[in-house]
């Protein structure tokens, strides 16, 4: 796949790295910028606050993050592309992320007596 970028989207890939390569937090990091807290509220604004996926089936839920289709940590010139980002709801993201989304079914700790 060979794929065309603007400069700027270089100039962004290549920033993102360097955080990811300095910060202790990797490639989390990109979302404290004011870039990505600009490009959210960008996309969540366009999208009307609504999740994209329920949308696409016949649902309402609002919105409260925004996704990367192409992940930021294989594809980062991506990161601030408009058509890579989408506005989706928790469940939807943990549907698409569940790897990352683990809810704890039981926290109580099994009684030791």
């Amino acid at each position: 796949m060979n794929i065309q970028y603007t400069e700027e989207q270089l100039q962004t890939g290549k920033q993102i790295r360097q955080m990811a390569e300095t910060s202790p937090y990797k490639y989390k990091a990109f979302y404290k910028t004011p870039e990505w807290e600009r490009k959210r509220r960008e996309i969540l604004k366009r999208d009307h606050n609504a999740c994209q996926e329920c949308k696409r089936k016949g649902k309402y839920r609002k919105a409260d993050t925004v996704h990367h289709k192409k992940h930021l940590k294989d594809w980062p010139e991506l990161a601030l592309t408009d058509s890579n980002l989408e506005s989706l709801c928790r469940d939807c993201h943990e549907e698409i992320h569940p790897e990352r989304h683990k809810r704890k079914k039981d926290f109580w700790t099994p009684e030791r007596w």
